[in-house]
């Protein structure tokens, strides 16, 4: 955890926007990485297994939460169309803008997500399709479309022009 703690908040942070349900889901990431620690056997690296184990984790949990509420995710196409939902100035600073940007990444729908979270953790393509089951091509593709609507939508402030 000392190794990988930060990124795994991280993580959190992006699935889950209310602090005490990212508690939970920080907590339960914990237990399935214990839990599942036996079955670790160096086919992939260390970084990558602990993000698989902790993304399925992570999707569970928002499936979960689909179950009992009716929170809408939305795929990187729609996102551009979204109004947003940031109170306030546009960011001024990079505290606001890196909360602004977990902002539009939890409105994403879970693959997606877990494609970017994975890009903005430094893992390369292949990683991220060790953890997501996609080919490294189609993750590739999907993080340059996804760079490209959050870059417009940070250019627009934010702001649906409909």
């Amino acid at each position: 955890m000392a190794t990988y703690g930060a990124a795994l908040e991280r993580l959190a942070r992006v699935y889950e926007a209310d602090p005490e349900a990212r508690r939970d889901l920080l907590q339960e990431i914990h237990i399935a990485l214990w839990r599942s620690l036996k079955s670790f056997d160096n086919r992939c690296s260390l970084r990558t297994w602990v993000y698989r184990v902790a993304h399925n984790t992570a999707a569970s949990h928002v499936n979960r939460q689909l179950r009992t509420t009716q929170r809408q995710f939305v795929g990187i196409e729609e996102l551009a169309n979204l109004a947003d939902h940031t109170a306030g100035e546009d960011a001024a600073s990079q505290r606001d803008a890196i909360s602004k940007l977990h902002e539009m990444i939890q409105q994403l729908n879970t693959l997606d997500r877990q494609v970017m979270l994975a890009y903005l953790e430094g893992m390369d393509a292949a990683s991220t399709s060790e953890i997501t089951g996609l080919s490294a091509r189609n993750v590739a593709t999907k993080i340059h479309r996804i760079k490209q609507v959050l870059k417009c939508r940070f250019q627009e402030g934010g702001r649906d022009e409909r």
